[in-house]
């Protein structure tokens, strides 16, 4: 009898000790998060404003992470691809993704079946204007004579945007839809591929964000008409704004960092104190001013705010000007 409920202890002891291990693992490995090497994922094709945020970020996290942050890039379908792999990824903390506009946009363009909330904001870290960009020899030096040669012959000015149902392919639509104007859409993977058709001749104009063309410009191959804007953009004060111009316009991006939804609140909150950090960092400040990225930090649950007040204004604006992938 005593040898029985001595077995029977053993056995309560072990199944105890078992339970306590498997509550307490997990703990355990939220506590030293990270203890491996976190993955960004950028939904979009390298040397873009987002990749170059991206990249931004992981070299001026450095001082305020034990582990390395790489970036990897998941081009392809205006976003959704490299935003659906985080979505379905193990939460715990590992595997994030660079958050833009686009994220609203393409469920309501029916383009994807994730919504907004399937991530968890980290913070944001930037806002940028839509602008047209032409190149320097390009016979068109304002906005007006680039309107006035799309509305002569519609579809013939070729605009190159991030993909269909991306911010700048809203943006180029929104200008249209002020001025009577009729652009030829031309998607591709990203600002950066567009970009380089433009450079190449075989678009006639981009509608990206400044950043995602201040090299070209500074190198005196393309010139910026004009900027979505409230105000002249730093780096491009010369450049007027739609406002400026007569045209009630003012439309473009943001970009920040989010994790999969179920990520446990311990590691959320030690993602938000390196993000915080590392956006204060001068390295961060420095690499996004040269790039003529806008500087904007929010905390997730502004970030969150933000969010929920852009799903609603994209979906309008969406439904009005009848946009269809």
């Amino acid at each position: 009898m005593k040898r029985k409920q001595f077995i029977r202890g053993i056995a309560a002891l072990s199944a105890a000790a078992a339970l306590s291990l498997g509550l307490t693992a997990p703990a355990a490995a939220q506590a030293d998060f990270p203890n491996r090497t976190i993955e960004l994922l950028v939904p979009y094709q390298p040397g873009g404003g987002t990749d170059g945020l991206a990249r931004a970020f992981s070299e001026a996290s450095r001082k305020h992470i034990s582990q390395s942050i790489v970036i990897v890039n998941r081009p392809g379908a205006g976003g959704a691809i490299g935003w659906t792999e985080v979505i379905n990824a193990k939460p715990d903390g590992y595997k994030l993704a660079v958050l833009t506009v686009e994220l609203l946009t393409l469920p309501h363009l029916g383009l994807a079946k994730f919504n907004y909330d399937d991530f968890q904001p980290i913070a944001q870290l930037n806002a940028d204007p839509a602008a047209i960009t032409v190149k320097a020899d390009a016979p068109w030096n304002t906005i007006e004579e680039f309107l006035a040669a799309a509305k002569k012959s519609p579809e013939s000015v070729r605009v190159g945007n991030s993909g269909n149902g991306s911010i700048w392919h809203l943006a180029a639509a929104a200008l249209e839809d002020k001025t009577g104007a009729k652009f030829g859409h031309i998607p591709f993977q990203g600002a950066a591929p567009a970009v380089l058709a433009l450079l190449g001749g075989h678009i006639e104009a981009v509608a990206v964000s400044p950043a995602e063309v201040t090299t070209h410009v500074q190198g005196g191959k393309l010139k910026v008409l004009m900027v979505m804007a409230d105000k002249r953009v730093k780096g491009f004060e010369k450049v007027p704004t739609a406002k400026e111009r007569g045209i009630d316009l003012s439309i473009g991006t943001w970009r920040g960092l989010g994790a999969p939804k179920n990520t446990p609140p311990e590691v959320m909150a030690k993602l938000r104190e390196i993000t915080a950090k590392t956006a204060a960092e001068p390295l961060m400040h420095e690499v996004m001013d040269k790039q003529n990225l806008g500087y904007v930090y929010t905390d997730g649950a502004v970030f969150k705010e933000t969010l929920a007040k852009d799903n609603v204004y994209f979906k309008q604006l969406i439904t009005k000007l009848n946009i269809k992938p």
